[in-house]
């Protein structure tokens, strides 16, 4: 266990216009300088000038307090104003009180001064405030990577050399196929480790895919100018691509030549200690092949294809490839509706028994959805757009590996003007479901207990709530506004970024080596073993988990606040490549927007 670990500020500065200021009395604060506290909570990573600026006190005895903004360059009191009434919600007994100070527009460092409650830790106001944790959560992908040395040159105190090579994989004898016998060795190297531990699963790497590939087709413009230093950065091709194909060079091993079929997962038998990769002794297996790991792996390649078409100075050959191989799977799985990975099942049958992560699921409507989708967007041919019909989810669920239909749903609207009036109908569809979705989701936030749509309701709370809920929502509020130019959608964006910030019920900015009390315990492999202080930086955490599947133990059980950062505490303190893939083109979109 790692101890005595130090947080880094990212402070991001930038040139701002003249300040508003108000002139209200204020109470309670003199010159001398008041106790430092944590229970003012705000986005750690700072405001943008001409944008909301919200923070929160966290506390039993709040509301109606006078507080004031200080410069704590020159000791220029810049803003007075009263705090909200105390606020609530029905799963917490804690009460809030909420501070705005919108008109705050001038670029600087500040801190905020509550009567009785004492001052804030300093926050940046400046232009391009989210740039630098774009890079940072885009450059994590990197760090995740298997089958290579992570250099130096581009990782800093967090090179490692090579680990799991995968030239040497064995056929489980779930897999076995004419052509590969039991124990038949193949060759599946490179992709991303999928989470805290060592393995690569195609259903989470299809859905992470889909998500970095939906970024680049919205915002081409801020994609190509994302610059992260990683081996590639010196071709033709956006980095955000390049670390896309690294994964997708890795799922095209594991389709099946003999069929088209797609292997579920690249595995140990069980999973690693927190060793390094280098120590890893287990043997690594294909498994049996699944009906959702063929479409998720049609729908992400379809869509690739389409996307690195353009970049074939650097990868050619590439497009006609990727949509052969998506093609090909697509058609295994209408052979196969029933295929469900079902692991225990599995077990029964063969040995070695397999405990690692099942991403099992029980239905496949919203992945023949989505791979319909991808593939009829490419390719036009008709057939796909019947099983669009077919699949049509009847209402806009959020983006998640185990309900994908919400990444067609983002494809259909990207094509809505489309002259092809085949596809036409369904897109207005999807964005109308889209609108709805959206418009019931902020109704009412800003009277919450934290000014955000996010973390209202105890349902919000759950394994992986900071991705598949927060920057959900956050993605689905920038699709909004980009239709309705309605800016309280993208108010409300920015208002999940602030809560996943630091703006919420722990203090915590859940992206670790962001702002000054982030995660320092991962539940990731790769920190645990690596022997640095720090966390490896830029990666999303799960979030409070109030179902505490770990055993953990946690510092509270109230839903809002069931967050524990202990290495030991999986279900809401793990890294995932799903829950990254999510958060990059939440905060990516959201700084294209506001730049």
């Amino acid at each position: 266990m790692k101890t005595n670990r130090m947080k880094n500020l990212l402070c991001l500065g930038g040139m701002g216009v003249a300040i508003v200021m108000l002139s209200l009395e204020f109470v309670g604060c003199g010159t001398k300088e008041m106790p430092t506290t944590d229970v003012i909570r705000f986005n750690q990573v700072g405001f943008y000038p001409m944008e909301a600026k919200t923070a929160v006190i966290y506390g039993d005895s709040v509301g109606n307090r006078p507080f004031l903004v200080r410069n704590t360059d020159n000791g220029e009191v810049v803003y007075k104003g009263i705090s909200s009434a105390p606020r609530g919600s029905d799963f917490s007994p804690v009460k809030t009180s909420v501070l705005s100070f919108d008109v705050l527009n001038r670029a600087g460092t500040y801190r905020i001064e509550v009567t009785d409650v004492g001052q804030s830790h300093p926050f940046v106001v400046g232009e391009n405030i989210l740039q630098d944790l774009s890079k940072s959560t885009l450059k994590a992908f990197y760090l995740q990577r298997a089958s290579m040395p992570i250099e130096e040159q581009y990782a800093g105190e967090y090179a490692r050399p090579l680990g799991h090579p995968d030239d040497h994989v064995l056929i489980h004898p779930s897999a076995v196929s004419p052509g590969r016998p039991v124990n038949a060795v193949i060759s599946s190297p490179k992709g991303w480790y999928d989470a805290g531990d060592y393995n690569k699963y195609i259903v989470n790497s299809g859905f992470t895919v889909g998500m970095l590939l939906a970024l680049y087709e919205d915002y081409p413009e801020a994609v190509r100018n994302l610059k992260v230093n990683i081996p590639e950065s010196s071709n033709q091709t956006p980095d955000l691509l390049d670390e896309a194909f690294w994964n997708i060079d890795w799922m095209l091993t594991m389709q099946d030549p003999a069929d088209g079929g797609v292997y579920h997962k690249l595995t140990t038998p069980n999973f690693e200690g927190f060793v390094k990769p280098t120590d890893c002794k287990q043997p690594r297996y294909v498994v049996e092949k699944s009906v959702t790991a063929a479409l998720d792996f049609a729908a992400s390649l379809a869509q690739a294809a389409r996307i690195y078409d353009d970049y074939a100075a650097d990868y050619p050959g590439l497009s006609e490839k990727l949509l052969s191989a998506a093609k090909r799977a697509y058609q295994w799985a209408q052979k196969h509706p029933e295929a469900y990975y079902m692991q225990n099942q599995m077990n029964e049958k063969y040995d070695p028994d397999v405990a690692t992560g099942t991403y099992g699921d029980r239905r496949a409507s919203d992945e023949f959805f989505w791979a319909a989708v991808e593939l009829y967007i490419t390719t036009h041919d008709e057939t796909y757009l019947k099983a669009i019909e077919q699949y049509f989810p009847a209402a806009y669920t959020l983006p998640t590996w185990g309900g994908i239909g919400g990444l067609g749903y983002l494809t259909l609207i990207r094509y809505q003007d489309s002259e092809d009036a085949k596809i036409k109908p369904w897109a207005e569809r999807a964005a109308q479901h889209l609108q709805a979705y959206a418009e019931k989701t902020i109704d009412g936030a800003d009277a919450t207990a934290y000014a955000a749509s996010y973390g209202r309701s105890a349902r919000d709370f759950f394994w992986g709530c900071n991705s598949e809920r927060a920057a959900g929502q956050g993605i689905t509020f920038l699709y909004a506004w980009r239709q309705s130019t309605d800016k309280k959608y993208l108010t409300a964006a920015l208002n999940n970024m602030d809560y996943l910030l630091g703006r919420n019920a722990t203090g915590y900015c859940y992206i670790t080596g962001a702002g000054f009390k982030s995660p320092m315990y991962p539940h990731h492999r790769l920190a645990g073993s690596d022997d640095i202080v720090n966390p490896l930086p830029g990666f999303l955490v799960g979030g409070p988990n109030p179902g505490r599947q770990d055993g953990a133990e946690y510092p509270s059980d109230i839903p809002d606040e069931a967050y524990a950062d202990v290495e030991g505490s999986y279900a809401s303190n793990e890294i995932a490549i799903n829950w990254q893939g999510s958060f990059v083109c939440f905060v990516t979109a959201l700084a294209a927007a506001l730049s």
